[in-house]
């Protein structure tokens, strides 16, 4: 098979007041009450049309603060190794995540 590279220019930044990824919580609930806020760059602020009509929003987001991926990882509280794919583990192998919010 032939790989392909794939190119994402960002439309925003996300910001938390987290700054090192040894403080950052490990599951959605240890964030409970954690505010943050997205920054779209004015160039795709119109994109924002029609949204406040919605509950949640999808974000994809580049882990900028990760160094190399692993394909075995051993999840936080987990005594055993599992393949990367099976876990949350920011650790992968092109560095993107996806929320919910």
């Amino acid at each position: 098979m032939e790989k392909v590279q794939i190119i994402l220019n960002p439309i925003g930044i996300i910001h938390t007041p987290f700054e090192d990824i040894i403080e950052m919580p490990i599951q959605p609930i240890a964030a409970e009450g954690i505010k943050g806020f997205i920054e779209v760059f004015p160039e795709f602020t119109e994109g924002l049309t029609d949204l406040s009509g919605f509950s949640h929003i999808m974000l994809i987001y580049h882990f900028h603060k990760i160094n190399g991926g692993q394909l075995r990882v051993k999840p936080f509280m987990d005594n055993e190794e599992h393949g990367i794919f099976a876990t949350r583990s920011p650790k992968r192998p092109n560095a993107i995540g996806l929320s919910t919010v």
